[in-house]
């Protein structure tokens, strides 16, 4: 069964989660937590909060939490806002600010550790 977690409208491009979400696929998840601490990254802080969240999930459907693993973690583009900043002559260049939506599945190991 899987048990999963989100955090949508993360103020973090997808391509910075991205990075950090393909480090703690298929990991058990105190392996996963101990990759994203310490992770340099500022999307790892995000994406802690959002494995801690699955956890908790799970331990409310009482799931075995020694068991359990990243089995899917991704990150999608959310919207994004568009703001201007003013150059010379009259100019304005766009800037894009992105969001993205973070999502982590956690599965349960069997015992044979699969």
């Amino acid at each position: 069964m899987a048990f999963q977690a989100s955090h949508r409208f993360a103020r973090i491009s997808p391509r910075k989660a991205r990075l950090v979400m393909n480090l703690i696929k298929g990991r058990d998840v105190d392996d996963a937590l101990t990759v994203l601490r310490f992770n340099k990254q500022r999307s790892a802080v995000l994406i802690s909060k959002v494995v801690r969240s699955a956890v908790a999930n799970a331990g409310e459907k009482e799931a075995n939490t020694n068991t359990l693993y990243v089995s899917r973690a991704y990150a999608d583009p959310g919207p994004v806002v568009k703001r201007f900043q003013p150059k010379d002559r009259g100019k304005a260049y766009e800037i894009k600010k992105r969001t993205s939506h973070l999502v982590v599945e956690l599965g349960e190991r069997d015992k044979l550790g699969r």
